[in-house]
């Protein structure tokens, strides 16, 4: 039975990724995943379905593709993770969505209650993640941006964040349950 990589191999294959080592067979393979996904979600949110547009979506989604193909399907000595990560991250999108939702509630509540200037609360919020890939860290800036009510306005490659919340109770949560659960995607728990 495989073992599962170890923190420094995934690293050192995400490192040959980005400096370009990866043999021709591997861009092959990404550029196979990534276009086909490219091209739906260019159908999809296009609508546009004739000939003209259709041609455009094909060249833009080709051009992605060979120079950036690696970002969505990336090189692993381990081909499980990617799989687990393409099973996983789908797991963790209706929960991200449902959390975007409460904090909907949430500044709709700061906003149309009547002691509204007591209870905004500016300030920045600092922690470092334990998160260490860059996927993850992306993901999980991402997804505090996309939360009402927080912004993240830096983050460093060794896992430090600061981030701009609108009161104390947006604030709180972080790094929290948001962090674990993408820690459990991309299988850093």
């Amino acid at each position: 039975m495989q073992q599962p990589p170890t923190p420094e191999e995934r690293y050192e294959a995400e490192a040959q990724v980005i400096s370009g080592q990866v043999r021709p067979a591997r861009r092959a393979y990404t550029f196979i995943f990534t276009f086909p996904t490219l091209m739906a979600l260019w159908v999809v949110l296009s609508g546009r379905f004739d000939a003209f547009h259709l041609s455009l979506g094909v060249i833009s989604c080709a051009l992605v593709s060979f120079f950036s193909g690696d970002l969505l399907f990336p090189h692993s000595p381990h081909p499980r993770l990617t799989l687990r990560l393409w099973w996983r991250f789908p797991l963790y999108v209706p929960w991200l969505l449902y959390q975007i939702f409460l904090a909907n509630l949430h500044l709709l509540y700061l906003t149309f209650h009547p002691r509204m200037p007591e209870l905004i609360d500016p300030h920045m919020v600092r922690f470092r993640s334990k998160l260490k890939s860059e996927m993850a860290l992306l993901a999980f800036a991402n997804s505090i941006t996309l939360t009402p009510g927080t912004i993240t306005v830096r983050v460093s490659p060794d896992g430090d964040f600061v981030v701009h919340a609108i009161d104390r109770f947006s604030g709180e949560a972080l790094p929290g349950e948001m962090e674990q659960r993408l820690a459990r995607t991309f299988g850093e728990d």
